[in-house]
């Protein structure tokens, strides 16, 4: 029996293969290029930071810092994998004070994209260019620079073609990067730090405290907003900022984390926070907060993974605990007494007396002929001779205005929603309704049939005939708007304004027209018609939750999820009272939809309660 040798099967993986596959845990996108670059110049002990952006960091990024800079050997070897200034041996994993450790920034992004590096120390004369594409050098010479570093990152997966392709929208692209920058701005406010995006400026920061940082970031309407939250333990220092419970959205945006000036997602603290705001939120709202957590690196663990995003804490139940804690105290403290933030409100002036001026006691009016017990009529007929009342004459010659109108016109009462009811299925016996409509306690409308009594959410059936109405308006062109007498001015945040500028075509289609006034504010100057939207601001707030918990997907293939977020924030709320030809209207409407009995998200819009549980309730 002869066994035949097989040839040897495993191998080595050349450099450039394995620092793309290295590359996919720490380059997602170009998100996470500006976090590796940015964490980098905050580490060279910069005061000023420029991100500079082309079409979404696809085709450019850009940061220039005047941090320590590098010497030449070095600015040649950071593009090694696992190089690194900041750990020299294991124990130094455990007292992190540092941004970047891991050694694999620059090596991995060199890998799947083309890299330049400018940068020059104070003692130098001339400073150091490196060129690298696909981890592999290009070029390396003296260059007259600025101290500091400028590192420049060109044609992102240019060599790795399905990551490039798997790539979203630029404006999708752009509001991670915004999001990315936000964590280092609001880690380090005494850093100046500007954005710029083809050519237009989106943020320009000067160094400031905390608080001025970030109305600076997230306008100045949050300022007042902001409530200050502080907790000392043996285990962990609280500071920072919770949002008062009104201030609260329905989508994520304003919630951070930190610690140690290092940003961390964590679900679980999330919900710390959260719990602490019961049955102070509306329904399906997330408070803004900024937290910060001062700890000893000796207790934390931020190695556990390649974004370095999450942090293990050596107890995580008692900093539960002590977060849950310190938002309820501040949250009291604000009932109690709200906070007064002087240097907000320059018109705020206590008033000064010099130390002999006289005091003046003030000085009492009395009115010597006020009767308390006098006539009502008489004290009216007072106050008509007093301002000199004269009744107005009758308008003379008001029969004019109805020659015009044909006596003989003929009004028919308007079709009752009954004569749907049946032709939904509903039992014949419907069509003797009495056309009376009843509303209890602004939520139900009833009205009697046949066979016993019909009960309408009225909330619900206005969802579902917007619903219809939405979604039939979003596969047409353009929808019938309503012109705004008084249009709406509203600042938003970057990444909202962002989504709003590219959907604004999508918008005109649903009757929403919005124009871009200056700088991250807008102005709704028309909502779709035939709609009850009391609250512009609230119903742009919906719609942009629904589009950016969406984002994934192109506008046509979330309609029906924009449809059902419009007509939820547009519908009648409970406690409105309506007429009884409003109840009708309602009524005829809801049962001229496709599916009447429900609405688009499966709650039941309408109940019939039978004559035979009438005759069991009074047995």
């Amino acid at each position: 029996m002869v066994i035949s040798q097989m040839a040897d099967i495993i191998h080595l993986l050349p450099d450039s293969i394995a620092n793309q596959i290295a590359a996919g845990e720490v380059v997602q996108r170009p998100a996470s290029v500006v976090k590796e670059l940015l964490e980098n110049s905050i580490d060279a002990g910069c005061k000023a930071i420029q991100l500079i952006v082309k079409d979404g960091g696809k085709t450019s990024i850009q940061v220039v810092d005047d941090g320590i800079g590098m010497s030449e050997t070095d600015a040649r070897l950071c593009f090694e994998r696992h190089a690194t200034s900041k750990i020299k041996e294991a124990a130094d994993l455990y007292s992190i004070r540092t941004m970047g450790f891991r050694g694999e920034a620059l090596a991995s992004i060199a890998a799947v994209a083309e890299v330049e590096l400018r940068t020059r120390r104070l003692s130098d004369e001339v400073g150091s260019m490196v060129q690298v594409g696909g981890s592999e050098i290009v070029a390396q010479q003296p260059v007259s620079c600025p101290v500091g570093s400028t590192l420049t990152v060109k044609n992102l997966f240019y060599n790795v073609p399905a990551r490039r392709k798997f790539l979203k929208s630029n404006s999708v692209e752009l509001k991670h990067i915004i999001s990315e920058f936000q964590h280092v701005a609001l880690a380090f406010p005494e850093i100046s730090m500007s954005l710029s995006h083809n050519g237009s400026e989106i943020y320009k920061l000067a160094p400031s405290n905390l608080k001025q940082r970030i109305v600076n970031l997230f306008g100045k309407s949050i300022s007042s907003q902001l409530v200050d939250c502080v907790a000392e333990t043996s285990i962990v220092a609280i500071s920072g900022y919770i949002g008062k419970p009104e201030s609260a959205r329905k989508s994520p945006g304003e919630q951070f984390f930190f610690v140690n000036g290092r940003f961390m997602k964590s679900p679980f603290l999330h919900k710390a926070v959260v719990n602490a705001y019961n049955r102070l939120l509306p329904a399906n709202s997330i408070p803004s907060y900024f937290i910060y957590f001062r700890v000893d690196p000796g207790s934390i663990d931020v190695n556990i993974h390649p974004t370095k995003t999450e942090v293990k804490f050596e107890d995580d139940g008692a900093v539960w605990q002590i977060v849950h804690a310190a938002v309820r105290e501040a949250l009291g403290k604000f009932a109690v007494a709200p906070s007064i933030d002087f240097s907000s409100d320059p018109g705020f002036s206590i008033p000064h007396f010099p130390k002999d001026s006289p005091v003046e006691l003030p000085e009492i009016e009395l009115n010597p002929n006020f009767n308390p017990f006098e006539d009502e009529g008489a004290r009216f007929a007072q106050r008509t001779r007093e301002h000199n009342f004269t009744p107005q004459q009758p308008v003379k010659g008001w029969e004019q205005l109805y020659q015009d109108v044909n006596p003989n016109f003929n009004f028919e009462p308007k079709q009752t929603a009954v004569q749907t009811f049946a032709s939904k299925g509903f039992d014949d016996s419907v069509a003797e309704n009495t056309g009376r409509f009843f509303q209890i306690k602004g939520k139900y409308i009833i009205t009697a049939v046949k066979s016993g009594m019909l009960v309408v959410d009225q909330k619900r059936a206005h969802e579902r005939i917007l619903y219809e109405q939405f979604y039939k308006n979003l596969n047409l062109e353009k929808n019938v708007a309503q012109r705004e007498l008084y249009p709406q001015t509203i600042e938003l945040n970057p990444q909202d304004f962002e989504t709003i500028i590219t959907n604004q075509e999508n918008f005109l289609r649903l009757g929403l027209d919005i124009s871009n006034l200056n700088h991250n504010t807008i102005s709704i100057n028309s909502l779709p018609g035939n709609t009850r939207i009391t609250d512009p601001a609230l119903f742009l707030e919906n719609l942009l939750a629904i589009i950016n918990e969406n984002e994934a997907l192109p506008f046509d293939s979330a309609k029906e999820k924009i449809a059902l977020s419009m007509a939820k924030a547009a519908a009648v709320g409970y406690g409105k009272r309506l007429s009884e030809s409003e109840m009708q209207e309602v009524v005829d409407q809801l049962f001229a939809c496709r599916e009447p009995n429900y609405t688009a998200d499966g709650k039941k819009t309408i109940a019939l309660i039978e004559m035979s549980e009438f005759e069991k309730w009074l047995k």
